[in-house]
């Protein structure tokens, strides 16, 4: 199949289907000198490829045909139809450079559900076999744009322009082109596509801080080998290296704590965190007391990955404790612990920062993927036990109106009745992306999301957990929060302490673990992200112990259920 180039903005037909164009003993420091679950698989998605078969029919010069219009005619089909929109203001002036974005199962690629195992993952994830394909772009000097190469069926057209409300209209083509023309309100959201400024430096130091690394005389080396680092620092002039040859060898220092005999009593911790070798690992702080009593705080996996290691900051939840609680304000010691089960590990560490509590612990129950399942299934429960969720939806699922994904008007309703609804891409691995492609597709999710009045368009779940320095770099461009650090156990952060692009969370896979975790941030005030995607999928509990688990909650002392924009505002106002 060819196309026809077009005078106007041309948007280019892929297998029939709109697509856009141009767009160890004790040792001092100097010396020579687990309990991580996790094991991190690939995905094993079965990626279905949909190739293109441009072909064009050479005419049998034989073939004769008194004018050729037919076989003018016969290309024109093979071509499809064109789709012209115009975009006008209220006063009919043309609207240039409006985004528009056009919807409908006759774009929607072939796709899967795939069984993703990341982490301690045991389940099933929806996953995305759909590129981002171009069924979008911006209006010319006279407001228009067009799509070529489209079948016959029903389209759904959004356009959107800033200060100028999101407009959504439906056509159908049916044997012939068509030409639309779209007003656009004043108003809008009052959000911005880009943020104000860069969350991860602006809140990068939290709290007080507890030791810098600067002066290592109270440290010590008591497994694996460890020295101090003057090149690679996340503040001041060095960081400590923890490293490993071994495999399965854990790497741990430790601290003298009771000649200071600091009052640790009430308080959260947090420490900056750089690995290359991310695979397998958990880091943890565990406090002894000087009758023995310990506590452990862990964060159980790191999700980012790729040779492009980064700092990140860690404000792990309690995960572990002694049946005779240590006495926060009579320590003998303070460890830092690497734990790794691979063949080799290498691992900074920086800035150990305390932070005040809040009154209370914290829930946030988060969706992703946007699934039907949850609008028919577990929103009924929500509305029941009067508690919110968070729904990280897919912007290409959404606009091609996938049968299984809530529709825009069905996110807006849950939006209405309290529930969050923030960015989760085009459900492509972020770290995985080239940097420029991955720009322009957090940007167009941004635009979608705050011309759509998602109200939690600021924030963003990274999809399947993908992540590194330079995803953190360019997300940080266009939201304020999100993440995540994901695991299959307890795995909680402090609120006034976390890195706002690498929250925690913990698959809610386990009904038993979900409710640890739900007694855990109520009994230390901390705060737990529990994750869901289907009641049919593996890493989802069943519909059943979803309602024990919100009538487990609601039962629940000292714990209250929000979203990430209220931790966020929490995590702000208490810097």
């Amino acid at each position: 199949m060819t196309l026809e180039p077009s005078t106007r903005r041309q948007l280019l037909a892929s297998s029939g289907v709109a697509a856009l164009s141009g767009i160890a003993g004790c040792t001092d420091f100097g010396g020579d000198n687990g309990n991580n679950e996790p094991d991190d698989t690939n995905d094993s998605e079965a990626t279905t490829d949909t190739s293109e078969e441009n072909s064009t029919d050479e005419d049998d010069e034989n073939n004769d045909t008194s004018d050729g219009e037919a076989n003018e005619t016969d290309e024109d089909n093979e071509n499809g139809h064109i789709l012209s929109i115009t975009v006008e203001d209220g006063d009919g002036n043309s609207i240039e450079g409006a985004t528009v974005q056009l919807g409908g199962d006759e774009l929607a690629g072939e796709e899967t559900t795939g069984n993703e195992t990341a982490g301690n993952e045991s389940g099933n994830e929806t996953a995305n076999q759909e590129a981002e394909n171009g069924y979008n772009g911006d209006t010319d000097s006279e407001g228009q744009i067009e799509f070529t190469g489209l079948v016959d069926g029903e389209y759904t057209i959004f356009a959107s322009a800033e200060d100028y409300a999101e407009s959504e209209e439906n056509v159908e083509i049916d044997g012939d082109d068509e030409e639309v023309t779209i007003v656009l309100e004043e108003g809008g959201s009052n959000l911005a596509v880009e943020t104000e400024y860069n969350s991860r430096e602006e809140y990068a130091q939290p709290g007080d801080s507890f030791d810098d690394f600067e002066d290592l005389s109270a440290w010590s080396i008591t497994e694996g080998n460890a020295e101090e680092d003057a090149d690679v620092s996340f503040t001041g002039s060095q960081s400590v290296r923890l490293f490993t040859e071994e495999e399965g060898e854990n790497m741990v220092i430790e601290r003298d704590l009771e000649s200071d005999n600091p009052d640790l009593t009430d308080l959260d911790f947090s420490m900056a965190v750089r690995t290359p070798t991310p695979e397998n690992i958990a880091v943890e702080f565990r406090f002894v007391d000087v009758y023995g009593s310990s506590r452990i705080y862990q964060l159980p996996s790191i999700a980012y990955r790729g040779n492009d290691p980064g700092w990140f900051r860690t404000a792990p939840g309690v995960f572990e404790e002694d049946e005779y609680p240590p006495e926060m304000d009579f320590l003998d010691r303070l460890e830092v612990r690497i734990h790794h089960t691979g063949e080799g590990a290498e691992v900074w560490v920086d800035d150990i920062r305390t932070h005040e509590k809040p009154d209370s612990g914290y829930l946030v129950l988060s969706w992703d993927d946007g699934l039907r399942g949850f609008y028919e299934e577990a929103s009924p429960l929500h509305d029941e036990y009067g508690v919110n969720a968070v729904q990280s939806a897919v912007r290409q699922w959404t606009i091609n109106g996938r049968e299984d994904v809530m529709t825009r008007g069905e996110l807006l309703e849950r939006q209405e009745a309290g529930d969050q609804i923030v960015a989760h891409g085009t459900h492509a691995r972020f770290a995985e992306m080239d940097p420029d492609d991955l720009a322009d597709t957090v940007e167009t999710d941004k635009q979608f999301k705050v011309n759509s009045g998602f109200e939690g368009a600021n924030f963003i779940t990274f999809p399947h957990n993908s992540f590194n320095s330079t995803v953190l770099d360019i997300v940080s461009d266009y939201y304020y929060a999100g993440g995540y650090n994901q695991a299959g156990s307890v795995n909680l952060t402090a609120v006034y302490g976390f890195d706002p692009l690498v929250l925690p969370r913990t698959i809610g896979y386990d009904l038993e673990i979900c409710q640890q975790c739900v007694d855990t941030a109520a009994q230390y005030n901390q705060c737990t992200v529990l994750n869901f995607h289907d009641f049919d999928l593996d890493n989802t509990i069943n519909e059943g112990e979803y309602e024990e688990l919100l009538q487990y909650i609601v039962e629940t002392d000292n714990v209250e259920v929000i979203t990430v924009k209220e931790l966020w505002q929490m995590r702000t106002e208490n810097h």
